[in-house]
């Protein structure tokens, strides 16, 4: 993920100093750290987000790779990122096959914007989330993945789509990767 130009998009609220004098963070709810043994969670509704993508099957650790492969096409377009890039993960690694597991690698655009291979653009839609703001280098997030689902389960809510996570801060503008932070963003609704 360096140089991909990471900022926040959070809303106004605590927010993360670095050691680097790398801009805060803002956000609206304190910023889980590890071991995440205290996941701070809420609900939102997510609004639609026009964006570029490479998508990809294997082990989700390559997915820095292929954003810095979105970042270069997008860039050879001429198409300029409206937030900071994201990933999407859809399906659960402890259930499928590593060399099965789909991926995207995602940058959002403005709604105007026109592609060519190898980016494709799709919106992702508006959808109820629960999410939280996980702090800490970009491999270990999902280890704060079961405080979300643990919330989830409060609500009496099920998982609905692909798990997003929003790469905050860029790890070229931090001394420490204890200094990232990453929203990760799960679609959800209420069970049936």
């Amino acid at each position: 993920l360096a140089a991909l130009g990471c900022q926040s998009t959070a809303p106004t609220g605590s927010s993360s100093p670095t050691a680097t004098g790398a801009a805060p963070i803002a956000t609206d709810l304190p910023i889980a750290r590890p071991p995440y043994e205290q996941v701070q969670a809420d609900w939102k509704q997510r609004i639609d987000q026009p964006y570029v993508f490479v998508e990809a099957r294997g082990s989700y650790t390559g997915i820095g790779r292929l954003l810095e492969r979105v970042f270069a096409e997008a860039a050879r377009q001429g198409l300029a990122p409206s937030g900071p890039p994201f990933a999407l993960y859809y399906d659960d690694p402890g259930r499928v096959p590593v060399d099965e597991l789909r991926m995207r690698a995602c940058l959002p655009v403005d709604a105007r914007s026109t592609v060519h291979d190898p980016l494709a653009a799709e919106v992702l839609e508006s959808t109820t989330v629960v999410y939280a703001f996980i702090a800490g280098p970009y491999p270990d997030v999902p280890r704060a993945y079961p405080g979300m689902f643990a919330f989830l389960r409060r609500l009496d809510w099920i998982e609905t789509g692909p798990i997003r996570e929003i790469y905050l801060r860029d790890p070229a503008e931090v001394a420490d990767w204890s200094e990232l932070v990453t929203e990760v963003q799960i679609p959800a609704a209420q069970a049936r």
